[in-house]
């Protein structure tokens, strides 16, 4: 095998096994408040295991002011976040 041949390999063979640690996982939450103004949602969660972080419920600041209009107090959802600029971000809900 020629060395492209071998490096594509092996490089299609690290994201067959890692390519899941790579997407983040989706974790199950209620709202309790929303802050439309300093775009921030409080969230009473199960643990955050990419984070390390245990069940509690927390002030997350969003990625996008768009995902606050998807949510209400008192709903039920599932999010997924992350560090992003040194603080905790909800990245996405569905």
């Amino acid at each position: 095998m020629t060395l492209l041949v071998k490096t594509l390999s092996t490089f299609a063979l690290v994201l067959a096994i890692g390519g899941s640690a790579l997407a983040q996982e989706y974790v199950k939450g209620e709202v309790t408040k929303v802050d439309v103004k300093q775009k921030k949602l409080t969230i009473k969660h199960e643990p955050l295991t990419n984070l390390d972080m245990p069940a509690m419920t927390m002030v997350f600041v969003v990625s996008e002011p768009s995902l606050l209009e998807k949510v209400k107090s008192g709903q039920a959802i599932e999010f997924t976040a992350d560090r992003v600029n040194g603080r905790i971000t909800v990245t996405g809900i569905k």
